[in-house]
């Protein structure tokens, strides 16, 4: 199953022409990202963050009066949420992603060392504190886990956030979901595809896989091939 943090280290690829691509180079593009991913977003804060103007309103009576003084994602989630496009708004969005994006890389980076990290950016990784500093403080911008059980209803988990805004939510969802990502059991299974044009990591699902998918690896032994019948 792919992470929110997983997904968002990989809108940095290969642009099949010996380049990279970055898959939120624009705010529309990030926006498109944001839409795309709503099924992690859920998960993590059990509300969609849709792709609309944000303009922040007065939180519910209910909200309001919680004595812990936090906000639960849903109640954040509708004081936030307009409809209405805002490129201001995009361009915020895909400023935060692109930041939460270069610590997930270098700790991503970190995990799967001694191995290689990415051809991407190992030239220029964010610092490793750095990094674990954006993460956790992003993370704590979501704030809690909290039961929720109205009457006649299933009981969930909401977090309970120490912000009411649209990117907060969204940037402590991505900082939430690399915490767990890096704490748990798929972390030894991050590697990073070692093909000559490619810039991806992935999860690895044998012991005997080396490639991030078939291409890379059909890729990487023609050009064996082509050097061994080449060299000397």
């Amino acid at each position: 199953m792919s992470t929110l943090a997983f997904a968002l280290a990989a809108t940095i690829k290969h642009d099949g022409h010996g380049g990279i691509a970055d898959l939120l180079a624009t705010p529309a593009e990030a926006a498109t990202w944001l839409e795309q991913h709503q099924k992690q977003l859920i998960e993590i804060l059990g509300q969609p963050l849709a792709n609309q103007a944000r303009h922040p309103a007065p939180l519910s009576p209910a909200a309001a009066a919680d004595p812990s003084g936090r906000v639960t994602a849903a109640a954040a989630h509708s004081s936030v949420l307009r409809v209405g496009g805002d490129g201001e708004w995009d361009g915020r969005v895909r400023d935060e992603l692109v930041g939460i994006r270069r610590a997930v890389r270098a700790l991503f980076a970190r995990a799967v060392a001694p191995g290689a990290p990415s051809k991407a950016d190992a030239d220029r990784l964010m610092d490793v504190d750095a990094a674990l500093r954006m993460v956790n403080r992003a993370a704590g911008r979501l704030g809690e886990r909290r039961l929720v059980w109205e009457e006649a209803e299933e009981p969930r988990v909401e977090w309970a956030g120490v912000t009411a805004d649209a990117e907060g939510l969204l940037v402590g969802a991505v900082g939430r979901s690399a915490i767990e990502f890096l704490t748990g059991p798929d972390r030894g299974r991050l590697r990073a595809c070692p093909a000559a044009r490619c810039v991806k990591y992935f999860l690895q699902e044998d012991p005997r896989q080396l490639w991030c998918s078939a291409s890379c690896g059909n890729r990487e032994r023609v050009n064996r091939h082509y050097r061994k019948r080449h060299s000397g």
